[in-house]
């Protein structure tokens, strides 16, 4: 662009404040400090765009105008009006010490990068230097005769630069002023001179060439550099070396004072601001000026360029602005049918493609070189974008630039690009892309970059902004509503020319995401993300506080995975949604394939690959798609917990599956009764036996009907009345009768006369009416109701002729009897509905008889704890399963019991016995060897091994198994004088596995290394190590159990080849040397490059010894072989010799030595070699193989141990290893 235009800046954060003066990025932290001119210091979280905390009230002076963060540790340091440097430590929030000493304002401060120092310019026309370790001044470097408005210290050497308005800018040297401060000289003494009057700093260059007063000066990072900015309007740049500096340019373009000038730490560039409202950015190496940012309303005062990113601080007369001059996103696009990465790498701006699945290898291909970006500030790129139409075709990549107002460059395999011009271009089909073009038409193209078709806006009146990929034959078109903030998103199909759908999305749509099988799509903007199906039917939508930077489809489980700028997050087609784990730096996701996350890093663009938490969401997903056995399995593994996971199944309906979540019985017992969940409130309640949580589980259970449990809580708080009234309800008179009983011993006549009444006994009434004095009473009941027997007994003590005159004047009357009851005794509860917790119950009831005759227990003791929930489960009969009459054999197998190891052996339990712990747990779901280890079962694990691989010898296993033991296990303090309690830990629902896929995997490289570097005894140790930890390994599915089982393979084979390369140097004779070089070249299952290198070995050897015809035969295989620099420098060399010796030998054509074979007929896929002997196993010989590594051996060695593995059986028969449990 040309100088005098204006870009749109990129801001990062922007802030209103006060006039800012001083500004300083935290070295790590993601904050910027900025100090304003009333005073009060701001701290910034640049990320978020949050204020984190104000530093006010310590300047008295008014403005603060110099600011800095210290490398290391918690402080900064300000500089004010005040004349005083305060020590700020941000966490204690306050300023600690002030240095004083200056007599004028304070203009910058800044710490030195290594030493206790603290560097300050001021307005007294010094430089101070100060040990804020000791609070003192160490060093005063005048010289300046006007205001000094700058000073630094240079990133890497002993030097400080000041600008000053006395028109100059002057280089110190405090090389001195450091060795004398080495040497801890004593206090008062710091920057004082010597007797000879040298001083500890000195100035070296005094540079003079600014017209007028000078306002900044700034060190390049690396180079001997210095660029300043003055009054004059201009910006200088000065070249140093160890005698002088001069100036090298002067760059013009600023129309006002030059406030600060700094250079880009990682760009050669040059970043300037002024009074004239602009940011002028220039190119260090053609000092040109490239880029202005400008604001019509405010001057800019500081600049500040972030040590280690691409971020730029300005100060101006409103607030802060943190910026950046180009975008960091890498341009990246995975095609996901056969999981390969297409980005761009590098200055030299190379197109690489990488396979996901190797990712970490360095196993990358080169396409193409793109263009050069126009400038130092610009890559000129905006999209990638990789063909998913065509699967089985090469890769086609279109990459659009934002340069001469859009243009793209279409490669297809190592062809050299084509080029054209567009606002916007995807892929439609197999074999075409659509182009917005500058006019606003949309054109179809094919891969010769033709123009097939063209046609206008689909959109009448509404012009579009972009195009992205909507599936085969269908385009999604961008356009912005006029005066709203949203964008109208259509999917447009080509062929029918008509609009299919449409969507609006807040904020400016950004980035498309399609599912690999193109049925789901997420359209996201800076902080919204709208998830829709194939035809545009929204699914969801979701808005972010933090913004939202990247995401990729699950393509196993279409979840959408995205970032944000500080998590990795999740969301569900239905909606759920949620964070899977928190970033400490911008990552940009490209993929999730097999449970592995993705990404490129922002700082490096190098590609990483994660293993990734899903837990949760599979969790999720498994409920929502009803897959209760999924679910099941994930509340059993995968250790999810908390309020969350609780509150989440609570608002989808499925109460009873949180309380497999809860283990507080407090907290079972009130989500219990909250979801009406009485079985499971019964246990809590036992487990709790608090009166309180009784009554409120009888209130529950009466509401429900639960009249059992009723019954029980009235018991345990000792409510007689409501057991009374309850009995009589459900007609149990036999408890009716007891409870009258418990009455009467409890001597409490009140209740004794209820439940005689309720009981309908009116001899039990007359009996408590008697003793209790009310004798009258009891003799009108007797007469009343006919006992004749009671009443005379009680005539002598009542008024006869009153109360008989009283019953005649009553009449007749009825027996009073106690009322039926309704619900039969039989079937006292309320029927209930099945519930979900149905699904996820694992007990069954076997033999339980039709009825259970309850025992009543008394009011005044304890209830045991009778209340066990089963599950009625179906049996299989015999008859279900009928064999026909071709499996007679297997009725003649007798098995014999195999005893229960130490571990898995439950004993006969008591009334209360302790539940299960972890390694029990963990072994019923899965019993491979390394869980046997883990659970501490080592005799268990050697009798599993010797089972399985037929161990022989266990002494190489020790170390490992105490490895895997100690690295599974974590200690958790308990309280105090109590035990530490031990527990494993998890990963992904399982026990953590030392010995991974990819640790075995790291270990074969190290040992491919060595065998690289020659190095023949490590690499033997490391190889027999990895069949010795592969032993304790386990799979997560078949593709990991195949990696493994080839590892096997690998392992034997180098380690037998190792023992012949170690052999040959202690060969007997000049024969077995020949003999052991040649059966190296015929052992299977090595790497190419490694299968060279021993053909080299071979043919250099045989040649020297005269055996021509066998040096000829390995030459030819050298030659024949397609070998890269990989297998070393000297491939080239070796290629040169291979052709000699064939040219030699093939004249001489004798062997000298006879090594007993004609390796020129033995193939490696054929060959067998003794692993004991060492030599070639004749065809038609019987031989024999190692129980675990396979490796052949005579028939000699049979049951003897492996020399190999070390650990295997020679020739005994076994199952074989097993990596993953599959039934």
């Amino acid at each position: 662009m040309s100088p005098g235009a204006s870009q749109k800046m990129l801001v990062k954060c922007e802030t209103k404040s006060n006039r800012v003066k001083g500004v300083s990025f935290h070295p790590k932290l993601s904050w910027v400090l900025a100090s304003l001119h009333n005073g009060t210091i701001q701290l910034w979280d640049y990320r978020f765009g949050t204020l984190i905390e104000k530093f006010e009230g310590e300047h008295e002076g008014g403005p603060v105008r110099g600011v800095s963060f210290h490398n290391s540790q918690p402080l900064f340091c300000s500089g004010g009006d005040d004349y005083k440097i305060k020590i700020w430590n941000y966490k204690q929030k306050r300023a600690i010490f002030t240095l004083q000493g200056h007599l004028d304002y304070i203009r910058t401060v800044q710490f030195h990068h290594e030493s206790p120092w603290v560097l300050s310019s001021s307005d007294d026309q010094t430089v101070r230097i100060w040990n804020w370790q000791n609070r003192g001044c160490i060093a005063v470097l005048t010289g300046h005769n006007h205001y000094v408005m700058c000073a630094q210290f240079h990133p890497s050497e002993d030097l400080v630069c000041s600008a000053s308005l006395d028109q100059t800018v002057r280089v110190w040297d405090i090389s001195g002023l450091k060795e004398r401060n080495s040497r801890s000289s004593p206090p008062g003494q710091e920057g004082s001179g010597d007797l000879f009057g040298t001083y500890d700093a000195v100035v070296k260059y005094v540079l003079e060439g600014h017209d007028r007063g000078v306002n900044w000066a700034s060190f390049h990072p690396t180079l001997p550099l210095i660029v300043s900015g003055a009054d004059d309007r201009l910006i200088k740049l000065w070249r140093m070396n160890e005698t002088k500096a001069w100036e090298v340019d002067t760059l013009k373009g600023h129309f006002s004072n030059v406030s600060s000038v700094c250079f880009h730490p990682k760009k050669d560039l040059i970043i300037s601001n002024s009074e004239d409202r602009t940011i002028r950015v220039w190119d260090t190496t053609k000092r040109t000026q490239i880029h202005t940012f400008r604001r019509e309303t405010d001057r800019f005062w500081v600049i500040a360029t972030h040590p280690t990113s691409q971020l730029t601080a300005v100060g101006h007369d409103g607030g802060m602005v943190v910026f950046k001059l180009d975008r960091e996103r890498p341009l990246a696009s995975v095609e996901h049918t056969r999981m390969n990465l297409f980005h761009v790498r590098g200055p030299e701006r190379n197109l690489i493609v990488e396979a996901l699945d190797k990712t970490g290898s360095g196993q990358t291909a080169n396409l193409c070189t793109l263009r050069r970006p126009l400038n130092a500030m610009q890559a000129g790129m905006k999209t990638l974008e990789v063909n998913q139409y065509s699967p089985s075709e090469s890769s086609a990549v279109l990459i659009h630039y934002a340069i001469e107002s859009g243009s793209y460059d279409l490669c297809i395999g190592n062809s050299p690009p084509l080029s054209g011009y567009a606002s916007a271009v995807c892929f439609v089909q197999r074999n075409r892309f659509a182009a917005l073009q500058h006019s606003g038409s949309i054109g179809i193209y094919n891969f010769q970059n033709e123009l097939t078709k063209k046609f206008d806006s689909p959109l009448a009146g509404v012009g579009i902004e972009n195009l992205f990929p909507g599936g085969n034959n269908r385009i999604i078109l961008k356009c912005r509503r006029e005066n709203t903030p949203e964008d109208r998103i259509a999917l447009y199909d080509i062929v029918s020319r008509k609009v299919i759908n449409e969507v609006t999305l807040l904020g400016g749509t950004r980035y498309v995401v399609w599912s690999p099988n193109f049925q789901y799509c997420a359209i996201f903007s800076k902080h919204n993300l709208v998830l829709v199906d194939r035809n545009f039917e929204v699914m969801h939508t979701l808005h972010e506080q933090i913004r939202i930077k990247s995401g990729a489809w699950d393509a196993q489980n279409n979840v959408f995975v995205y970032a944000t700028l500080s998590h990795v997050k999740y969301c569900l087609l239905n909606g759920d949604s949620g964070i899977i784990h928190s970033l400490a730096q911008t990552i940009y996701i490209q993929a999730v394939w097999k449970q592995h996350l993705y990404y490129i890093d922002r700082e490096k663009q190098e590609v990483h690959k994660q293993r990734l938490n899903c837990t949760e969401y599979l969790f999720k997903l498994a409920l929502h798609e009803k897959k209760f056995d999924d679910v099941k399995m994930w509340i059993k593994n995968g250790r999810l917990g908390g309020n969350v996971v609780i509150g989440y199944l609570k608002r989808k309906g499925y109460p009873e599956v949180a309380l497999h979540f809860v283990e507080d019985q407090q907290t079972r017992f009130n989500l219990s009764l909250e979801y009406g969940h009485i079985a499971e409130a019964m246990k809590a309640a036992q487990e709790l036996n608090d009166p309180g949580v009784w009554t409120r589980l009888g209130t529950e259970a009466s509401r429900q009907g639960s009249a059992e449990t009723l019954e029980m809580a009235f018991q345990k708080t000792k409510n007689l009345d409501a057991l009374s009234f309850h009995y009589m309800l459900t007609g149990n008179r036999l408890k009716l009768a007891r409870m009258l009983s418990i009455a009467e011993k409890r001597q409490d006549p009140m209740r004794r006369f209820n439940n005689a009444l309720m009981l309908g006994s009116v001899e039990d009434r007359i009996k408590v009416l008697a003793e209790t004095g009310q004798v009258p009473l009891a003799y009108l009941t007797a007469k009343a109701h006919g006992l004749s027997e009671l009443s005379e007994a009680l005539e002598g003590n009542v008024d006869k002729e009153k109360i008989d005159r009283f019953l005649e004047a009553r009449g007749s009357g009825r027996l009073l009897l106690p009322p039926v009851p309704i619900v039969p005794r039989g079937d006292v509860n309320w029927p209930h509905l099945q519930t979900s917790d149905a699904i996820f119950e694992h007990t069954r009831m076997d033999n339980v008889p039709d009825h259970v005759p309850q025992q009543y227990i008394e009011p005044d003791q304890a209830m045991p704890d009778g209340f066990h929930d089963t599950l009625d489960g179906a049996e299989f009969q015999d008859e279900d399963i009928n064999a026909g009459d071709g499996w007679e054999e297997i009725d003649d197998i007798v098995i014999e019991p195999i005893p229960e190891n130490a571990v898995s052996k439950e004993a006969k339990k008591p009334a209360l016995a302790p539940g299960e712990t972890q390694q029990q747990k963990a072994l019923k779901q899965r019993k491979l060897c390394v869980d046997l280890v883990i659970a501490g079962a080592f005799d268990d694990a050697l009798d599993y091994l010797r089972r399985r691989i037929g161990l022989i010898n266990a002494k190489p296993l020790l170390p490992y198994f105490q490895n895997q033991y100690l690295a599974s296990q974590c200690s958790v303090p308990g309280l105090p004088n109590t035990p530490s309690q031990l527990h494993l830990l998890m990963q992904d629902g399982a026990p953590r596995v030392l010995y991974s896929a990819q640790a075995l995997q790291d270990m074969k490289r190290e040992g491919h290394k060595q065998v690289q570097g020659g190095k023949f005894d490590e690499a033997l140790q490391i190889f027999q190590k990895l069949l010795h930890c592969l032993v304790l390994a386990a799979a997560r599915d078949d593709d990991e159990e195949k990696e493994l089982l080839a590892l096997v393979g690998v392992a034997t084979s180098y380690t037998l080849v190792l023992m012949m390369q170690l052999a040959k140097k202690d060969a007997s004779d000049a024969a077995r040397g020949i003999e052991l070089v040649n059966l190296m070249t015929v052992v299977a299952g090595l790497e190419p490059a490694h299968q060279f290198l021993f053909l080299r070995q071979a043919m250099t050897t045989t040649f020297k010894a005269e055996n021509f015809i066998d040096s000829a035969h390995f030459a030819s295989k050298i030659l024949q072989k397609n070998v890269n620099a990989s297998a070393g420098g000297y491939v080239e060399k070796t290629v040169q010799q291979a052709r000699g010796v064939l040219r030699n030998a093939e004249e001489k054509g004798t062997n000298a030595l006879s090594c007993g074979f004609d390796v020129t007929r033995v193939e490696p896929t054929s060959a067998k070699i003794c692993a004991a002997s060492l030599t070639l196993i004749p065809d038609g010989e019987q031989f024999e193989r190692c129980s675990y590594c396979q490796a052949i051996y005579k028939r000699v060695h049979m049951r003897k141990a492996c020399s190999v593995c070390g650990i295997g059986e020679v020739g005994k028969q076994v199952m074989g290893m097993e990596f993953r449990k599959k039934f």
